[in-house]
């Protein structure tokens, strides 16, 4: 069994783009700005915005974070989104989520210029992906991409089953994983809540992405031998036995299912930190106009 390292793939794709960035200024072009509107306290987001600000530091872009109450109107929150759509100093943004439930997502992300949307939901975005364009990959599905990628691990002709059809990791990751690439070319199956026979499908995996936002559902019983083993899901739980009182796990039962892979990622220290590297290469690209000129 190999444990996927996430946070040295990271630091590996974080030198690369460190470097790039060096290359701009020394050719007098300004670093990458990328910028997050944060609403609320939320833990979680808090986080990972955190997490941003630190790794675009460490690759020198510039970082901004809008910070609003939970009681912000929508009209107000559309309102700054449009500010920094108009601000040519910024070249992408997010919108943290998640959002106070009186504000419709799909509004605040359809207010988003595509051009800066380097979380990739934007529906122009994910047209874009659908139909093999040039596009903002979603963060996640794009680390996920380059984890296997990096760890040379075989996806031409394996059946790939995804845990999950959210547009933010399940459905783009089908996608990705279904296209005609040599990092790719798998057969995929999308499951979901509706699915029959869940574990009988999961078992015929070569390779299982667990995204279904449930702690610790993928147990052994659901893995065949040699799978790889891909978990999106963190969850925070109680914890007697770490000073902050919780620890971090995932949507899969890690000490019993890593027996059985070939390689597996862990929580944390896996997916997570692809995600936000993910991020910056996407505001990379938008810095240097890669996607729309």
């Amino acid at each position: 069994m190999n444990i996927i390292d996430g946070k040295l793939i990271a630091e590996q794709i974080k030198t690369e783009i460190a470097n790039e960035v060096r290359k701009m200024i020394d050719d007098d072009k300004n670093p990458p700005h990328l910028a997050a509107i944060l609403v609320g306290e939320d833990p979680a987001s808090q986080t990972y915005v955190a997490s941003k600000e630190k790794s675009c530091k460490e690759v020198g872009f510039i970082s901004s974070i809008y910070r609003y109450p939970s009681t912000i109107s929508e009209i107000d929150l559309l309102k700054a989104v449009e500010f920094l759509n108009l601000d040519d100093e910024i070249d992408g943004f997010i919108v943290q989520m998640p959002l106070p439930k009186h504000i419709s997502v799909d509004k605040v992300i359809e207010s988003i210029d595509p051009k800066k949307d380097v979380d990739g939901f934007h529906p122009i975005n994910a047209g874009r992906m659908l139909a093999n364009l040039p596009s903002y990959l979603p963060a996640t599905p794009y680390g996920i991409m380059q984890m296997l990628e990096r760890c040379n691990i075989e996806t031409e002709g394996k059946h790939c089953v995804v845990l999950g059809r959210s547009n933010i990791v399940g459905t783009p990751i089908s996608i990705l994983m279904s296209r005609n690439n040599k990092h790719a070319n798998a057969t995929v199956t999308l499951c979901h809540s509706k699915t029959k026979n869940l574990e009988e499908i999961t078992r015929q995996a070569d390779i299982l992405i667990a995204a279904i936002g449930k702690p610790l559902f993928v147990t052994s019983s659901m893995v065949k031998e040699g799978a790889v083993v891909i978990d999106v899901g963190i969850h925070r739980v109680a914890s007697s036995e770490t000073k902050s009182g919780f620890r971090l796990i995932g949507d899969v039962d890690f000490l019993n299912v890593s027996k059985k892979c070939s390689y597996i990622s862990p929580v944390p220290g896996g997916v997570g930190l692809m995600t936000i590297v993910g991020l910056l290469q996407n505001t990379l690209k938008a810095a240097k106009k890669e996607i729309y000129q």
